[in-house]
This record gives C-alpha cells, structure tokens and sequence, in this order.
C-alpha cells in the first residue's frame, strides 16, 4: 500500500506519519510511507492544506488530524 504524507514536515505532519505508522503496524497492513515536502508535488495532488494523507494515490483528508479510526477504515478499505 502507498501512501503519501504531505506537508512541510511541521509537527502536525511528523504526527500524522507517525500516528499512520501506528495504525498500520496495529492492522497488520503493510505499507510504504513517504513523506512529500516539495510544494510543487503537493499542489499535483491538488492540496491547499496541510497535513494530508494519501492512499494509493487517493486524496483521504487534507487540512486536519484524522483519528485512528480514520486512519484505520482508510486501510482497511485500500
């Protein structure tokens, strides 16, 4: 599973790649994370708002924290 956090690496990001981190170890899932920094590569994926969280190349939430149980029923579903 890819998955892309984007944003500038601001606190609130690094949270959000842990926490995903977190989730995905707990479910099992195996998943490749990369943390996007370049704002040229943010804007392909039409964010105006960080921290976002991509799966598989899908836009899940942009502008805000999602939960665990966010994070987790986004990979299950993925």
């Amino acid at each position: 599973m890819d998955i892309k956090i984007l944003g500038s690496g601001c606190p609130k990001c690094q949270r959000l790649e842990q926490l995903t981190r977190e989730v995905a170890s707990e479910a099992g899932v195996a998943v490749d994370v990369e943390h996007v920094r370049d704002i040229a590569k943010i804007m392909e994926f039409a964010v105006l708002s960080t921290p976002a969280l991509v799966i598989d190349g899908e836009v899940k939430v942009a502008g805000r924290m999602p939960s665990k149980g966010e994070i987790g029923r986004w990979l299950g579903k993925a």
